[in-house]
């Protein structure tokens, strides 16, 4: 069976990320489009083989035929999209960060919590990277893990594609680019190491085009008591995009390298434990890894014809908690960089 999607918010991403891999999905059809400015609904459903055009966002939830609605809006708008879903007894997916602040992704939780009949996820696909499992079986053969280090740095890109879209110049979701990319990156940290409980933070803006703070170094403490750093900024100039995640044990280390043109692999060493304990190493290559939407999309479609949704990780939960960490690295930074503990929905 196929599922009809209706896809609200034809933009860039919409085009480039999603039409492809709802046309390549095994469970779901484009069937119906709607966006505010309506000759660019007409663009995307002319390249989508989409017939039906909406006038209001809202009859896209009231069309009786649409199994799934894609919400590809500006975050701030998220919140009332979700609204439209619960009135409607529709499922959705709606856009990364979970919302503009956490005010609004406590709504979206709590509307996903009184409403479990409904699929109500955030389109955070790095929750499905392979790597995530690679690295959770990498880490069990170290021992107890005591400490981290995530960075992930590179050069502004001037080329970018969203710099000239309004909520980009003007961004409503707390952070601009920090929240807007700092989630994947968190997404990653803590579905290999859990929850953050604490941070310390310095922020800074290094472009104008930013629109706000743009390059994220911190201190955190997870919920497991596992100390780390977290690096996260593309706002430089002439460097190398670089991407690391290294965890350390008493037993060894798991080092990820997914920097952008290199081979995509974790290299785990183990031994260390005591002078007696077998030391060894061995690199895993992560191939293939889940870089577009279509994981997700296999997910949901799966929760859809089971009614069993276990397998959505990027709930309204989780995608709060990516968002929570970023709103307390602000917070953290706005007062010198003093202790801040992550807001729980």
């Amino acid at each position: 069976m196929s599922y009809k999607v209706c896809v609200v918010g034809t933009g860039i991403f919409a085009t480039d990320a999603h039409l492809p891999a709802l046309k390549a999905s095994k469970y779901f059809t484009p069937y119906s489009c709607f966006n505010r400015t309506k000759e660019k609904a007409e663009v995307f459903a002319k390249n989508a083989d989409i017939k039906i055009i909406y006038d209001d966002m809202e009859d896209a939830f009231k069309d009786p035929e649409v199994n799934l609605v894609d919400a590809l809006l500006p975050v701030q708008f998220n919140l009332s999209a979700v609204k439209l879903a619960v009135k409607y007894k529709k499922n959705i997916c709606v856009e990364k960060p979970i919302a503009a602040d956490l005010e609004q992704a406590a709504q979206i939780v709590k509307l996903s919590k009184e409403n479990p009949d409904l699929i109500i996820a955030v389109n955070e696909h790095w929750c499905y990277f392979k790597a995530v499992d690679a690295l959770k079986e990498a880490v069990s053969k170290i021992g107890n893990v005591y400490s981290f280090t995530y960075s992930s740095t590179g050069q502004f890109n001037f080329a970018n594609k969203y710099l000239s879209t309004s909520w980009r110049r003007q961004p409503k979701h707390i952070g601009g680019f920090l929240s807007d990319g700092g989630v994947h990156q968190l997404a990653l940290l803590t579905g290999v190491l859990g929850q953050i409980r604490k941070v310390n933070a310095h922020t800074k803006r290094v472009r104008e085009l930013s629109g706000t703070d743009d390059i994220l170094y911190s201190l955190v403490e997870m919920e497991s008591g596992v100390i780390g750093t977290f690096t996260y900024g593309s706002a430089f100039g002439n460097t190398d995009k670089s991407c690391i995640f290294k965890i350390l044990g008493d037993n060894g280390s798991v080092f990820l390298d997914f920097s952008p043109k290199h081979p995509e692999k974790l290299t785990l060493r183990v031994g260390g434990l005591t002078a007696e304990t077998k030391s060894y190493e061995m690199d895993i290559p992560i191939e293939d890894e889940y870089r577009t939407p279509s994981k997700e999309f296999d997910v949901l479609g799966e929760a859809i014809k089971t009614g069993d949704k276990s397998g959505i990780i990027a709930t309204p939960e989780v995608a709060f908690h990516h968002l929570a960490i970023i709103d307390a690295a602000l917070k953290s930074s706005s007062k010198g960089g003093d202790t801040v503990v992550v807001a729980k929905p």
